[in-house]
């Protein structure tokens, strides 16, 4: 059924209409500085006009979504992004299934590793950095970490598995995503750990990219919610029935 090609473009939508939004209300507020802004200093005086750029300010997603009003949407951006994704990854793992059985093991990693990267990103999401600092940027290593690793082993099942036709195409675009994606995580967490200003901001630079390539990788996935079928799913529940001989015995 057609219908559900609507599912990886609303994950694609949600997170980044959500989080655009949340960083424009951050720097009207005055929350955050510009990602165009690289004048950083040590402190800001009260009574100064102008725009004053401290630490403080350095536009992460986190520090975009971290004070009030846009806290509340941001909370709601990633809780709805979280259980999209989720459903994302069950899904795919259900196409695998009855398409390409034989690398269900492969799948089947994914789909755990997946609920790893929603978990995390549910995490920080709910876990306001100014008030548990710990828990948010711990949700958030275990997205960005375990979404590479998602991101490479889908990339992998592309040129495995045939669901669409259009493996061809889909699968050096995924391999190009997939490898800026790594490069940019690793490069984000040695800059971000860094104290310098100017090194900070390239990191809240890498971050936002990092958002905006998932995005867009998720949003390939069109092509096989195409051909996806809600008859799929009852191949989950097939899985579970062959197993519960095997558990008895």
């Amino acid at each position: 059924m057609a219908v559900w090609v609507v599912l990886p473009i609303v994950l694609c939508a949600v997170s980044f209409i959500g989080c655009w939004t949340v960083y424009g209300l951050a720097l009207s507020f005055n929350h955050v500085c510009s990602l165009n802004n690289w004048e950083y200093r040590n402190s800001c005086h009260t009574n100064e006009t102008g725009n004053c750029c401290t630490l403080d300010n350095v536009p992460t997603v986190s520090t975009s979504g971290a004070n009030f009003p846009e806290n509340s949407l941001f909370t709601a951006t990633i809780n709805a992004g979280s259980f999209l994704f989720l459903i994302f990854c069950i899904f795919h793992h259900a196409h695998i299934l009855d398409r390409n059985s034989v690398h269900s093991l492969l799948s089947k990693v994914a789909m755990i590793i997946g609920c790893v990267v929603s978990a995390g990103a549910f995490m920080a999401g709910n876990c306001n950095p100014v008030e548990l600092l710990l828990l948010h940027y711990l949700g958030a290593a275990l997205s960005f970490v375990f979404v590479s690793l998602y991101m490479t082993i889908l990339t992998s099942l592309t040129s495995k598995c045939t669901l669409t036709g259009f493996e061809r195409v889909l699968y050096p675009l995924r391999t190009i995503s997939s490898f800026f994606q790594i490069s940019a995580t690793i490069l984000y967490g040695i800059l971000f750990i860094q104290d310098d200003y100017f090194y900070k901001h390239i990191s809240a630079v890498f971050e936002w990219f990092l958002c905006v390539n998932l995005e867009l990788y998720e949003l390939s996935y069109s092509v096989e919610f195409y051909f996806f079928s809600s008859s799929m799913l009852s191949v989950l529940l097939a899985k579970k029935e062959e197993e519960k001989p095997l558990i008895m015995a």
